[in-house]
């Protein structure tokens, strides 16, 4: 049984994972980051041992969990104390779980799909933690320390979970980026963005009773070609809204014009 990390990292992730781990009862022995103060950061808060200096982790640890940024996975691995029997897994959602193969013979994946900011505290316990391993026993041992953390533990290969964190920018990355262009536009006309939060929760609370196709509503569901019309003039000055407007009124018309097609 995994009692004890390594977290290699000190961002989003490492944050609120190093922080659910120890308030599980799991010893974070070490944190790592490249700068130094973030590591300390992190470290104090899980009371670690901290470094900025790869060849300087404690070895012995029952895992390492590297969590950094997708491009330098390769570079700290690479940059690891050599230990063919450590056991490693990486936390990234498109990173294949064989890009850890060359450097250990014991790796894995212990992926949470959730959205993560380092200063805001996230219950574990709903998250699904999405898991894989290169051997069996690993595997377990992974399931394991998830079940800890997670009533939502699910076994998913690679190229699942790569499906899983592109969908996951959909609904995640690019719907925040819209709740951007609604907070500036309505700065532009000095409105209270509050004004839209009872809408943003109700469009979120819908999809647990309806599937996300039927609970479209809007202009471009009912083909109001007057509104949209109207509207992309009120965008005139954001020319690069207007595209993504357009774009994606577009794209709920023709999402439904074939649903209702497929229906004849």
């Amino acid at each position: 049984m995994i009692e004890n990390v390594v977290i290699i990292g000190a961002g989003n992730l490492a944050t609120q994972l190093a922080l659910a781990l120890t308030g599980k009862g799991i010893q974070v022995k070490q944190v790592f980051s490249r700068t130094l103060e973030a590591a300390c950061e992190l470290a104090g808060k899980v009371n670690a041992q901290f470094t900025n200096n790869l060849s300087a982790l404690m070895p012995g640890s029952d895992l390492y969990i590297v969590s950094v940024k997708d491009s330098a996975i390769q570079e700290v691995m690479m940059n690891l104390p050599a230990d063919k029997n450590r056991l490693v897994v990486h936390t990234a959602g498109s990173i294949p779980m064989e890009a850890l193969s060359r450097f250990t013979n014991n790796y894995g994946v212990f992926y949470p799909l959730q959205s993560f900011s380092k200063y805001r505290n996230v219950d574990f316990s709903g998250i699904p933690i999405c898991i894989e391993a290169h051997h069996a026993a690993t595997l377990l041992q992974l399931q394991q320390l998830a079940e800890r953390l997670s009533s939502s533990v699910h076994l998913v290969n690679s190229q699942e979970r790569k499906t899983l964190h592109l969908a996951a920018v959909f609904v995640n990355n690019f719907v925040n980026h819209f709740y951007t262009i609604g907070y500036e536009i309505l700065q532009d006309k000095k409105l209270n963005f509050d004004l839209l939060k009872p809408l943003i929760q109700e469009t979120a609370d819908k999809i647990e009773s309806m599937s996300p196709l039927n609970a479209q509503t809007g202009p471009a569901r009912r083909n109001d070609l007057g509104v949209i019309s109207d509207q992309l003039n009120m965008l005139q000055d954001h020319p690069e809204f207007q595209k993504i407007y357009s774009f994606v009124s577009q794209s709920i018309y023709h999402i439904h014009q074939k649903q209702n097609n497929d229906l004849l």
